[in-house]
C-alpha cells in the first residue's frame, strides 16, 4: 500500500469519525429537546419562579425569585438572612445590589456580566446552541451519581466551559458542573436536578441541590408562571 493511499484512507476514517460524533451529539440533544418540550418553551415570552432555599446546617429560611423576559432580560432577587440581594440584566448592561459586599449598586463587568447575559437565555443555552455561537461535544456515557448519563462538554460563545449530564433514560439534565465567578472569585459549582415539574407540556427542573466550596444548598421551585405580564422596568438599573 502506497503512502498516498494510506493517508487517503486515514483521512476517510477521520472524516467518518467526525461525522458520527457530530450526528451523535445532535441525536442526543434532539431527544433532550423532545423530553423537555423545548418547542413549547421556545414560544414562551416570560418566565417567573419563586423558590425556597436552605443551606446545610442552617435553619434560617431563604427565598428567591427569578424573572426572565425574551429576548435577553433577567432578574434575580434573594432574601438571605434578612438581607436582600438583587441582580439584573436589561439586555445591554448588568447590575447588582448586595449589602453583604458593600452598600450601593455596582455595575457587572467581566465574567460576572457574561454570566448574567448567559442567564438571560430563557430557552436554555443547549437549545439551538450552534446558532447562538456556542459549541457542544458529546464526550461519552458516564456514571453520574449511580445513573448512566451522557456527558456533554459545553463551550459558551464567551469561552466559558461547563459539563452537562443528561440522564441516559429520560434525556433530562441530571447535573451541571461549572466554574462561576462571584465577587471576584472563581469557584466550582455542581448543580444536581432532583425533580422536574411539567407545566403546559414543558418539563422544568423544580428541585435542585447546589454544591459550592462554601457548602451545599437546596432549592425548591414553589411557584412557576409562564407568559405572565412583566414590565421591562423591573430589569433596569435602580436609582441609588
Amino acid at each position: 500500500m502506497t503512502m498516498k493511499r494510506t493517508l487517503f484512507l486515514t483521512a476517510l476514517v477521520l472524516f467518518a469519525f467526525v461525522g458520527i460524533q457530530a450526528q451523535t451529539i445532535d441525536q442526543v440533544l434532539e431527544k433532550h429537546y423532545k423530553a423537555t418540550g423545548h418547542e413549547k418553551l421556545a414560544a414562551v415570552k416570560t418566565y417567573y419562579v419563586k423558590a425556597k432555599m436552605s443551606m446545610t446546617g442552617m435553619d434560617m429560611p431563604m427565598t428567591m425569585t427569578i424573572q426572565m423576559k425574551k429576548p435577553d432580560k433577567f432578574r434575580i432577587d434573594m432574601d438571605v438572612m434578612g438581607q436582600k440581594i438583587e441582580q439584573g440584566y436589561d439586555g445591554e448592561s448588568g447590575w447588582m445590589r448586595n449589602p453583604m459586599a458593600g452598600s450601593g449598586i455596582t455595575d457587572l463587568k467581566g465574567a460576572e456580566l457574561k454570566q448574567a447575559m448567559n442567564q438571560a437565555d430563557l430557552e436554555g443555552e443547549l437549545y439551538n446552541y450552534a446558532k447562538k455561537g456556542h459549541s457542544a461535544e458529546l464526550t461519552g456515557k458516564v456514571n453520574a451519581d449511580g445513573k448512566e448519563a451522557y456527558r456533554i462538554k459545553f463551550t459558551n460563545a464567551d469561552g466559558s466551559v461547563k459539563d452537562y449530564y443528561l440522564d441516559a433514560n429520560t434525556y433530562l439534565i441530571s447535573k451541571i458542573k461549572a466554574k462561576v465567578e462571584s465577587m471576584g472569585q472563581t469557584m466550582d459549582v455542581e448543580t444536581k436536578v432532583l425533580e422536574y415539574k411539567e407545566i403546559n407540556g414543558i418539563k422544568i427542573g423544580s428541585k435542585m441541590e447546589v454544591e459550592t466550596p462554601m457548602g451545599a444548598q437546596s432549592m425548591t421551585w414553589e411557584e412557576i408562571k409562564l407568559d405572565g405580564p412583566m414590565d421591562d422596568a423591573i430589569f433596569a438599573r435602580p436609582k441609588e
